[in-house]
């Protein structure tokens, strides 16, 4: 169990780092919305848009094709 420090910390660390979209799927994409699921969720999404930006060659901000 993290101290009350700790998770002060942390809090404030993702507020400040950590970035989010929410994709929403309305009922007539259940379907769409369970594959995603049944594929890792969040990471699939992740995944499938590096592919797609490194299918189309675009590089990072340092000018170098993004790692991993």
């Amino acid at each position: 169990m993290a101290s009350p420090a700790q998770s002060k910390a942390v809090a404030e660390y993702r507020k400040r780092s950590v970035k989010q979209v929410v994709v929403r799927f309305f009922p007539k994409d259940a379907e769409l919305y369970g594959w995603v699921r049944s594929q890792g969720g969040a990471a699939y999404l992740r995944d499938l848009a590096q592919a797609d930006r490194l299918a189309r060659g675009e590089v990072g901000d340092d000018g170098a094709l993004p790692v991993g």
